[in-house]
C-alpha cells in the first residue's frame, strides 16, 4: 500500500456495519484500525482482509481506554485520518415507563459517550495535519421515533446532536462530520434483540417493506467518507428505504 494511504479508525469491527466497511475500505487500499471489545469478533474480520490492520481490543465507553486506543493508532501508522464511531449496543423493546435507569446509562454510555469520546480524541490530531473525516453511526432512531426503543432513541438523537456540533465547531478548519442514520439491517445487534414479530411491525411499515443489507448501508458510508464528498459537513443522512418520508 502507498504511504499516501488514508489511514482509518474503525470502533465495532468485529461484525455487521464495522465489519462490512472494513472490507470495502481495505478494498480501497485504506490501512485500518480496527477496533472491537470482542477479540475474537475481531480477528475473524482481520482475516477477511488483504491487507494487515492494526486490531485494538477495548471498550469504547472507557475515556481512558479510547484514547490510548487513538494514541497507539497514531503511533502505529504515524497519522490519522478518519475515525468511523460506529460502535453500539441495543436491547430489550421496552416501553417509557418500563424503561429503567440502567437501561439509559447502558445506552448512553457505550452508543452516546463513545462517540464523544472518538471524536475529542481523534480531532485533535487530524488537526494538526490540516484536517479529517469523522462518520458516526446514529440510527433512524436518531431521527425519528417507534414505541419500545425510547432509551435507544435518546441515545442516537444525542450522537445526531454532537454529529452537529462538531461540523460546526470544526468545518472551518478541515474537518467535516457526518452521521449515517441507517433503519434496521439483519445485523447481531439487532437479530439478537428483536424479537420477529415486532421486526415484522416495523418492517411492514416501510414504504420498501423490507429491512436494508448491511452492503446498503456500507455503501453510503463509503461514499460518505470519500475526499470527493468535500462539502458534506454537518448532515445525519437516512439510509431507511423511506421510513423517514413517512
Amino acid at each position: 500500500m502507498s504511504e499516501k494511504s488514508r489511514v482509518v479508525f474503525i470502533t465495532g469491527a468485529g461484525s455487521g456495519f464495522g465489519r462490512g466497511l472494513a472490507q470495502a475500505l481495505d478494498a480501497k487500499g485504506d490501512r485500518l484500525c480496527l477496533t472491537d471489545i470482542n477479540g475474537a469478533a475481531l480477528q475473524e474480520t482481520a482475516a477477511m482482509l488483504v491487507g494487515e490492520p492494526q486490531c485494538l481490543t477495548f471498550d469504547v465507553s472507557s475515556e481512558a481506554d479510547f484514547a490510548e486506543a487513538i494514541t497507539a493508532c497514531v503511533e502505529h501508522y504515524g497519522r490519522l485520518d478518519a475515525i468511523v464511531n460506529n460502535a453500539g449496543v441495543g436491547g430489550p423493546i421496552r416501553s417509557i415507563i418500563e424503561t429503567t435507569e440502567k437501561d439509559m446509562d447502558r445506552y448512553f454510555a457505550v452508543n452516546t459517550k463513545s462517540v464523544l469520546f472518538g471524536m475529542k480524541h481523534a480531532i485533535p490530531v487530524m488537526l494538526q495535519r490540516g484536517g479529517g473525516i469523522v462518520l458516526n453511526v446514529a440510527s433512524m432512531a436518531g431521527l425519528n421515533a417507534a414505541p419500545g426503543i425510547g432509551a435507544y432513541c435518546a441515545a442516537k438523537h444525542a450522537v445526531v446532536g454532537l454529529t452537529k456540533t462538531a461540523a460546526i465547531e470544526f468545518g472551518a478548519m478541515g474537518v467535516r462530520v457526518n452521521a449515517i442514520c441507517p433503519f434496521f439491517v439483519p445485523t447481531p445487534l439487532v437479530m439478537d434483540i428483536a424479537e420477529p414479530k415486532k421486526l415484522e411491525g416495523f418492517t411492514s411499515q416501510n414504504p420498501m417493506k423490507r429491512m436494508g443489507t448491511v452492503e446498503e448501508i456500507v455503501n453510503v458510508m463509503v461514499a460518505m467518507l470519500d475526499p470527493s464528498s468535500s462539502y458534506l459537513n454537518g448532515q445525519a443522512i437516512a439510509v431507511d428505504g423511506g421510513f423517514s418520508s413517512i
